[in-house]
């Protein structure tokens, strides 16, 4: 399965390389990884069919995670990928216009990744 990580702060990488460690080894996953909106969206319009899971953080610089959402959808890649969406903050509004944008799960930082592999799980 391959995961597009769309999130601005960089470490972000490490952390994903050091929690799948075991399924990124056994070639269960791979991970790629976009640090702005704009460049997640460079990466799905020339990789169009390879994305499975889109991993986004909502609130970025530029591009925010909710605008690139909402490009996602209206764009139609085939197959859609799944889209789950990250943020600090749990709060209702953020929740909503995700939903109503087409995310397919929400999730709050930081990120538990034990739910995160029991997710992935059932895709």
């Amino acid at each position: 399965m391959k995961i597009l990580v769309v999130d601005d702060e960089t470490d972000v990488q490490t952390l994903f390389e050091q929690r799948f460690r075991k399924e990124i080894k056994a070639s269960e996953m791979e991970f790629v990884f976009a640090f702005s909106g704009e460049d997640a969206l460079l990466y799905l319009n020339s990789h169009e069919h390879e994305a499975v899971l889109i991993l986004s953080d909502i609130n970025m610089p530029g591009m925010s995670g909710l605008d690139l959402l909402e490009r996602i959808k209206k764009k139609g890649y085939k197959p859609p990928p799944v889209v789950m969406m990250i943020t600090a903050y749990g709060d209702a509004e953020n929740f909503n216009i995700a939903k109503a944008l087409g995310a397919d799960d929400f999730l709050t930082k930081p990120l538990d990744f034990t739910v995160l592999k029991e997710k992935l799980k059932t895709l």
